[in-house]
């Protein structure tokens, strides 16, 4: 009897602190006192997730032939050759071919936005070395991985590197509650702030609150100082609603990202960032309006009715 109580005053104490730590944590943001921890934790885990994921997943190497793709600044015909290089080294299995399709969309993001970048799986998901919406990749500081960095997909903004361990990192996805990014929508340059809200759509607060903006109007990140965290030009989403406007000084949207943040899979890190801004040049082609149809109606005559200039005659 003695053990049980003992047991279960344990497991509350280990409750208490978890929950104290959790507290700690979200209030410090990037300043949290467990930061240390976290990094810590990401040294010693880190090389077993990678293990992990390297053994169940024995086509996960070939993605290390896009991983110096950052060295290059004039890199669209070589990130083409690797691209061709990796699919004739890759099989044919379903897995693979979703990969390759992967693959050969974030190079050419890449290459519209002249992004160099560290390509990376990812190993791990959730809160193994903090309580956000993250995710582990395996690429680290012995890759040339630092905090800040912007991480993309061939969908668009998949977040940012906030702690790097030797051979892994952990990277804050842009639909975390504690994530902002800057933004300008497509052709207006309007700008403002996205901010995550976990599964329901990106909140976007326009600086400019008597902006004109639709639904379907686009939005790209605006760039930070030093291009960190922020790169200029990737895509961010897609306005599904507008609020309307009270006469506030802001104005607030809500975006649809192009990023599905619960399908990750291979990921690039930005280590070399563009010479000038892309603006929206590594957009999405918009899509083409269908077409409507037209209908003509031609009138045949009627075998019955009368030829041209005559007339029928009347009983008189």
């Amino acid at each position: 009897m003695r053990d049980t109580r003992e047991s279960r005053l344990l497991l509350v104490l280990l409750i208490a602190i978890a929950f104290a730590l959790i507290t700690v944590d979200i209030r410090g943001g990037e300043d949290s006192p467990v930061d240390g921890a976290r990094r810590a934790a990401a040294t010693v885990f880190g090389p077993i997730e990678n293990g992990v994921a390297s053994a169940v997943d024995p086509v996960g190497n070939a993605i290390a032939a896009v991983r110096d793709s950052g060295e290059r600044h004039d890199r669209m015909a070589e990130l083409e050759r690797q691209n061709a290089a990796l699919k004739a080294k890759l099989g044919s299995d379903d897995r693979t071919r979703s990969r390759l399709r992967q693959l050969d969309d974030m190079l050419k993001i890449a290459g519209r936005g002249q992004y160099g970048i560290k390509g990376a799986e990812v190993i791990a998901i959730g809160a193994a070395q903090g309580f956000s919406w993250t995710i582990t990749i395996d690429v680290g500081a012995n890759d040339g991985i630092k905090r800040d960095m912007t991480v993309l997909n061939g969908d668009g903004l998949v977040g940012r590197v906030t702690t790097v361990g030797p051979d892994t990192a952990t990277v804050l996805l842009a639909n975390d509650p504690d994530f902002t990014v800057g933004t300008r929508m497509e052709g207006s340059d309007e700008l403002g702030f996205a901010a995550g809200q976990g599964d329901r759509p990106l909140r976007v607060e326009l600086l400019n609150g008597k902006a004109q903006i639709k639904k379907g109007d686009r939005l790209v990140t605006f760039g930070s100082q030093a291009d960190k965290p922020f790169v200029p030009g990737v895509p961010v989403g897609v306005v599904s609603r507008v609020d309307p406007s009270g006469g506030d000084l802001t104005r607030t949207l809500y975006v649809t990202p192009y990023v599905s943040f619960t399908k990750l899979d291979v990921v690039g890190v930005v280590v070399q960032t563009p010479e000038k801004d892309p603006r929206d040049t590594v957009l999405p082609p918009k899509p083409k309006p269908a077409p409507r149809p037209t209908v003509t109606v031609t009138v045949t005559p009627s075998a019955e009715a009368p030829g041209s200039g005559e007339f029928p005659s009347q009983d008189q």
